[in-house]
């Protein structure tokens, strides 16, 4: 692909899906493995239909006289390399581009801000709530788009958004850890938070990793925190195949002292990782982004969600290090052994309510691994939808199966 035909008219380049050579090799090899699978269909010792991967090339031939199939196969593999690279070519010279402003900052820090989405409602801001996503990705899948964002639709609802927005660790950030970005950085964003909207006790909101980092801040500031919904975080990181996660884990650990030498984990490295969990994702996606009209709203929302896909953070290195080794290696939270600021973090000592969205078709985080959370805390609600990970923030069933309850359960507790 020639830099040319990656533009349409001044739109830049973009560089997914990352890492862009992973993806194309992880379709390539699936695919390619149906060839060497044909001595043994042959010879009658192999049923197709057992093999994943040989079964998705081959599902269309079945009938096909056996001496055609190599020839089937071969064509059947270019075919489908030739709509991934499609899809992806047509991605990346796609016109869309995100262009909302940000809201006002009410207080910064380093690359950490606090981002006022109640600040340009045109009726009165709200109840303030405390917003915090992931250090791994970046804050805007709450607002990604004028019609996918869950923030700019709050204030529509009595709430006031305040965003913990990370951004990428800068100087000041490096070598920080977990304490840090919560005792320090968390803890100051909240009281920055209840400078403005008032001394009560505030509702926090955590996404994922944010959730975690949430509940540490609930139990470091409990004064301060007046209830806790957390969205598809994970707490037992073993619940589901404990043994490939930490087989995972030990595998990752051999990468620990190259991020410890960079001082960060990158994000081609992260993305790697989440790869790994579907390694034909790209391909089923891209593939079907190929075949959609360019200018329809199902094309527009695939390419501003694989933008924020593409557009992650790194991580720094004692917070890689303590992620890899501690949670999804010797799975600290559940064992009641991760420690912020000395201190283990305990659910149960959480005495402020809270809500739990489990999204049931999680592919990111499993189900089992935060309901391990809800089980933990007293007096807990849950909701299960039935949704992905990223779907029930900005998935087309979102608002009335996530929003919606958040808001209800707010509103219900205020």
């Amino acid at each position: 692909m020639t830099q040319a035909r990656l533009r349409r008219g001044n739109a830049p380049v973009r560089q997914g899906p990352r890492p862009l050579a992973l993806h194309l090799m992880a379709a390539q090899s699936a695919w390619m493995s149906s060839i060497g699978a044909l001595p043994l269909l042959r010879n009658g010792s192999h049923d197709w239909k057992l093999n994943s991967a040989l079964a998705s090339v081959l599902e269309d031939l079945d009938g096909l006289p056996l001496d055609s199939f190599g020839e089937a196969v071969i064509n059947e593999i270019l075919v489908r390399l030739d709509r991934l690279l499609t899809g992806i070519e047509r991605y990346r010279s796609h016109p869309y581009h995100r262009d909302l402003s940000d809201p006002p900052a009410l207080w910064t820090e380093g690359t950490t801000r606090l981002l006022d989405y109640g600040a340009t409602a045109a009726q009165s801001p709200g109840r303030p709530v405390l917003f915090v996503p992931s250090l791994v990705n970046r804050a805007y899948i709450l607002d990604l788009s004028p019609r996918r964002s869950f923030l700019r639709w709050l204030p529509e609802r009595g709430v006031r958004p305040l965003l913990v927005d990370w951004g990428a660790p800068g100087e000041a950030e490096q070598g920080f850890d977990l304490t840090d970005y919560i005792a320090g950085r968390l803890v100051r964003a909240l009281d920055a938070a209840r400078a403005v909207a008032g001394p009560a006790p505030m509702p926090v909101v955590g996404y994922c990793m944010g959730g975690l980092l949430a509940a540490a801040l609930a139990q470091l500031r409990p004064e301060a925190v007046g209830g806790l919904v957390l969205l598809a975080t994970p707490w037992d990181f073993h619940a589901d195949n404990g043994e490939m996660i930490r087989a995972r884990a030990i595998a990752i650990e051999g990468a620990v002292p190259l991020i410890e030498r960079w001082g960060e984990m990158p994000v081609d490295m992260l993305q790697a990782l989440f790869a790994g969990l579907d390694p034909l994702l790209a391909a089923r996606k891209f593939d079907h982004f190929g075949h959609l009209d360019g200018d329809s709203p199902q094309a527009q929302a695939f390419v501003a969600l694989e933008d924020w896909l593409n557009d992650g953070v790194p991580l720094t290195a004692p917070v890689a290090v303590e992620c890899i080794q501690g949670w999804y290696g010797r799975n600290t939270p559940a064992r009641g052994e991760w420690r912020v600021a000395g201190t283990a973090v305990d659910p149960g000592r959480l005495a402020c309510p809270s809500l739990h969205l489990i999204p049931a078709q999680d592919r990111i985080v499993p189900p089992d691994s935060a309901r391990a959370l809800a089980d933990a805390m007293p007096g807990s609600d849950r909701l299960e939808p039935a949704l992905g990970h990223i779907g029930m923030m900005v998935g087309g069933s979102a608002r009335g199966a996530a929003w919606e309850p958040i808001v209800d359960w707010l509103a219900a507790r205020s």
